[in-house]
């Protein structure tokens, strides 16, 4: 029995081994890569390290040919704007599935799951020809009105969150004569902040790593993203890896500072909402 825990044991902590070298591996790879010139890294392999990390020639290339300031601030407003909308639809909708019995609920309900099963590469053609009948092709607004959507994983968190409210707030609010809205803007919505940054965080870090809305929708080289800068260094025939490598390095900084810093409010968040009352 002992030398069959030793045996487990072992494979355990070389099954984890194997899978930070399978999480470490690419971020090393740009990390070594982003520090080398052009020359340089065309004579070395890609996992060897750099003659000298102070070359921040290539950062510098990035800032100034991808004009990496422009796409923070497309991506900043995208995110904003989406957000705010995306919040405020879905705690919406979560609040009148969740509180109000109506005909047609398990119909509302079953079309947010039935639409999670449809590929969404079938549905590219609509959604394109909706989007430039709508005169948003090559402008900010075309990525926004696609990212408000509220999909059923936020509706199904907000819902449960909902659910662990007491319905006697609603009935006495009602009683001093308040609205359905006022109830739902000054009484749920205020009790639902712990899912709302949960839901936040995720759909920041999922707008801001999205490269086929941004690319498909806003070709336009003034509208770029962050997602989308990384392909100025790419060509049919040829890539400028060093520079592609700088530019993912930069591009993953807030990212990685945004999960270490709110990590605990996304588990937090999300595992809240999945215990019901």
């Amino acid at each position: 029995m002992k030398r069959k825990s030793v045996f487990l044991n072992s494979l355990q902590y070389l099954i984890l081994l194997a899978a930070a070298f399978v999480v470490v591996f690419p971020p090393y790879v740009v990390f070594v890569n982003a520090f080398k010139k052009k020359e340089e890294f065309g004579s070395s392999g890609p996992f060897t390290l750099p003659k000298s990390f102070g070359n921040w020639e290539n950062f510098r290339g990035v800032f100034e040919r991808a004009h990496m300031d422009q796409a923070f601030a497309n991506t900043f407003v995208i995110i904003i704007v989406s957000l705010i909308g995306n919040v405020l639809l879905g705690t919406m909708v979560a609040y009148a599935i969740g509180r109000f019995n109506f005909r047609g609920k398990g119909i509302i309900l079953g079309s947010f799951l039935a639409a999670t099963i449809i590929p969404t590469i079938t549905t590219q053609v609509a959604v394109f020809s909706i989007i430039q009948k709508l005169h948003l092709f090559n402008t900010l607004s075309a990525p926004i009105i696609l990212y408000i959507g509220a999909d059923v994983v936020q509706i199904y968190i907000y819902m449960q969150f909902i659910k662990n409210i007491p319905y006697e707030l609603d009935e006495s609010a009602m009683i001093d004569g308040a609205s359905l809205f006022r109830i739902y803007w000054n009484i749920i919505f205020p009790l639902l902040t712990p899912a709302t940054a949960t839901l936040v965080i995720l759909k920041t870090i999922n707008i801001y790593n999205d490269l086929y809305i941004p690319y498909l929708y806003m070709p336009k080289s003034k509208l770029g993203v962050v997602s989308t800068a990384i392909m100025r260094f790419a060509g049919i025939n040829q890539a400028e890896w060093n520079y592609i490598c700088a530019a993912i390095l930069i591009i993953m900084i807030p990212t990685v500072v945004v999960y270490l810093v709110l990590q605990k409010y996304i588990f937090s968040g999300v595992t809240s909402g999945a215990v019901k009352s």
